[in-house]
């Protein structure tokens, strides 16, 4: 008898993809360097840098050097914002519950993959009801490395037990598009705060879970691509000043 395929796996970026948060991030962003002295543009900055680990983003803010200890204190305060901020928002991207059950019905495996902590995932998570919908979850505790990395989706399959291959990432940034492409895995574009031509080659681009069907990922799922190589050059841009 032929050997039985291995099911898919859907992984999930959080922020911009099951919720559409970006504006409060980038107003946390903001009023955190208003508080700084500084003049960065909150709202440019995520556009380029989405999807990387606070700390990491906050680095490239300063002209020197900035401890790691004084770093991770400012990502810590500026968290705090957020919450503050996005306190009363707090709601699903549209379709999403409609979806994940349609999708576990199919027999899709279903995990969240995000450079948040677990303390920032319970605040979206369980205040939503959604932990139930998911059979891993992946936040930055987990790993060693976050987002442009493929740590956060390699871990994720690893734990769901299906091939990279096998896995199809939701993503809002290019940043994490590029993290999936790095574990080799294929990417359906969120286009919650992007455009559609801002990201490199996504199987398709929705604004939200009202335009797929569980049906519609396993024909892209079926077809023979493989996942795309990171582009270079788009990750440099994404990195450079604006």
């Amino acid at each position: 008898m032929p050997t039985p395929l291995l099911p898919y796996a859907l992984i999930f970026d959080m922020d911009g993809v099951i919720i559409d948060n970006t504006r409060y991030q980038a107003l946390a962003f903001q009023l955190l360097f208003r508080d700084l002295g500084l003049t960065t543009n909150a709202r440019r900055l995520l556009r380029r840098l989405n999807g990387m680990p606070a700390p990491d983003i906050l680095k490239t803010v300063f002209t020197s050097p900035v401890p790691k200890k004084r770093l991770e204190e400012y990502a810590t305060q500026r968290e705090f914002l957020y919450r503050t901020l996005y306190w009363s928002h707090r709601r699903e991207t549209a379709g999403l519950t409609t979806f994940l059950k349609a999708a576990r019905a199919a027999g899709f495996k279903i995990a969240l993959g995000t450079g948040s902590g677990e303390e920032t995932i319970r605040y979206i998570l369980d205040h939503l009801q959604l932990r139930p919908y998911f059979d891993v979850i992946i936040g930055k505790d987990d790993i060693e490395k976050g987002k442009p990395h493929p740590d956060t989706f390699s871990a994720a399959a690893r734990k769901l037990g299906v091939p990279p291959e096998r896995c199809l990432v939701f993503e809002d940034a290019v940043l994490g598009e590029q993290a999936a492409y790095k574990a080799g895995m294929r990417v359906v574009a969120v286009a919650s705060s992007l455009r559609a031509k801002d990201f490199q080659a996504p199987l398709t681009v929705i604004k939200d879970f009202t335009e797929l069907t569980p049906e519609r990922l396993r024909e892209l799922l079926e077809q023979p691509l493989a996942a795309p190589k990171p582009s270079k050059t788009l990750a440099q841009r994404a990195y450079s000043k604006q």
